[in-house]
């Protein structure tokens, strides 16, 4: 069941999380470097987070964790962190789609088991959790967390019991999971990363003086002052240990069947991120430029709807000519999570978000580009601000197209009936968010977005990179 704040949010589009593990060789203490890290992750996950860490020349098994319900400035303090001794440690920012929104959900998960310790960080959704989590269940295992990440850590850990190292564990327990699956392993002496077959989530390796770094994305390593090294190819299993990195490629697909979420180039990445060797922000950019090419309008000012819509906003201007201006000024202490008193005062929220510059938009013809259009309600509302801020005309521009089927991979896209643009036409939802016209980008230029990398178009497209699970996977059992 949705929590308050995931049901106060619903129109817009979340991601599920955010990784980063670190050793280091020369045995320096790792927590605050993990804390900035996770810091720079802050935008893929704001309702829990947390760090475990252990000491690799220690005793073997002892991991010292803290995590917690908000934001890393709320749930680290200087003594905490000073308080977290190791050289190796994972850490985890995490937003639910569905699942308590609770401390006991919070990661990373630590595994106390017979070969030792475990300490796993997920990103992603698994599409058979139901099945794996019912099959562990009959044979005694006692579950602590209403996710899908500790139906992986069982079964890493079972498999770890029969195979000569947890790596060996990690790819066994790879051909029995489904789905989308970045993960971050701290085992006693090794930090290992894995990214599911296609690819659906991202995951890097850095590197900072003597210490190795697994991340979801690189702009963190640039926050901690690390050097990008490669990303972990989909598939593929990095093991880091003194005596360096080890990769095994043998779960790796052919790159024809890989599967990139299309969403981390469009919303979920932070613009100076990049995926697979291709920059997110020039992938905003060129999907403004893509629809001033294919829905061109005359209008006096270009405007986006911070963060993400900016950059697409941008190439609108670049590509058409209209000059790009600010309409938005964006309430920088105002989370995703923010919590309203009751549905009734989403206007109220959305301008607690958002407001207006009338002198940048009064008496114009205004382009506004957003990068999604979720139910339609905070668009409606953006819409009518310009509006009562003067605006002559609205022109609504989105640079992903229509969202018409749901998402199992790890992006909170709600079932088809709750989406605007299922079952309606371009013009019925112009006339419901009431702008003068509307445009979304081709789903033709996706491929477009990123340079030729397969990826993952289900929510547009309804073809799904591997079959959709049998039962509902977001509820319960999710992230």
């Amino acid at each position: 069941m949705k929590d308050e704040r995931q049901m106060l949010h619903s129109d817009e589009v979340h991601e599920e999380c955010g990784v980063f593990g670190m050793y280091d060789f020369d045995g320096n203490d790792v927590a605050s470097e993990i804390y900035y890290g996770l810091f720079a992750l802050q935008h893929r996950g704001q309702e829990s987070c947390g760090i475990a860490v252990s000491d690799t020349e220690g005793p073997k098994g002892k991991v010292n964790a803290y995590k917690g319900m908000g934001l890393c400035n709320e749930v680290f303090t200087h003594e905490v962190l000073e308080g977290l001794h190791g050289n190796i440690g994972v850490g985890h920012v995490r937003y639910s789609t569905a699942g308590s929104s609770t401390r006991e959900n919070a990661q990373p998960l630590v595994l106390n088991y017979v070969k030792g310790t475990l300490a796993l960080a997920h990103n992603g959704n698994l599409v058979n959790a139901p099945q794996l989590r019912r099959e562990l269940e009959y044979t005694g295992a006692i579950f602590q967390t209403t996710i899908d990440s500790e139906v992986i850590a069982y079964h890493i850990a079972r498999e770890r019991v029969k195979t000569p190292t947890v790596e060996a564990a990690v790819a066994n327990a790879m051909k029995k999971i489904v789905g989308a699956y970045s993960l971050v392993i701290m085992s006693p002496r090794k930090l290992i990363g894995a990214r599911d077959p296609y690819g659906f989530k991202p995951l890097c390796i850095g590197k900072k003086e003597n210490a190795y770094i697994l991340v979801s994305e690189s702009c963190a390593l640039s926050t901690i002052d690390a050097e990008f090294v490669r990303d972990v190819e989909p598939g593929e299993i990095v093991t880091i240990t003194k005596d360096g990195i080890v990769s095994d490629k043998s779960m790796c697909l052919p790159k024809e069947k890989q599967a990139r979420c299309v969403f981390e180039y469009i919303y979920f990445a932070r613009p100076d991120s990049v995926f697979d060797g291709v920059s997110v922000y020039g992938s905003r950019i060129y999907a403004g430029r893509c629809l001033a090419k294919d829905s061109p309008v005359d209008a006096d000012l270009v405007v986006g709807v911070p963060e993400s819509g900016n950059a697409a906003a941008l190439g609108y201007s670049m590509e058409s000519g209209i000059p790009y201006g600010t309409a938005f000024v964006k309430n920088s202490y105002v989370g995703r999570t923010f919590i309203k008193p009751k549905q009734s005062s989403r206007v109220s929220a959305v301008k607690v978000k958002l407001n207006v510059l009338k002198e940048a938009v009064e008496g114009k013809r205004v382009i506004m580009i957003d990068d999604s259009i979720v139910r339609g309600t905070t668009s409606h509302l953006i819409v009518k601000m310009l509006r009562d801020a003067g605006a002559k005309e609205v022109h609504v521009k989105v640079s992903a197209p229509p969202f018409l089927y749901p998402c199992y991979f790890g992006t909170d896209i709600p079932s088809s009936d709750q989406l605007i643009a299922s079952g309606r036409t371009i013009e019925e939802i112009r006339q419901i968010i009431g702008a003068d016209s509307l445009a979304y980008l081709n789903i033709e230029r996706l491929k477009e977005l990123s340079e030729g990398l397969p990826i993952c178009t289900a929510c547009f497209s309804g073809k799904y990179p591997v079959d959709p699970p049998t039962e509902d996977i977001r509820g319960e059992y999710t992230k």
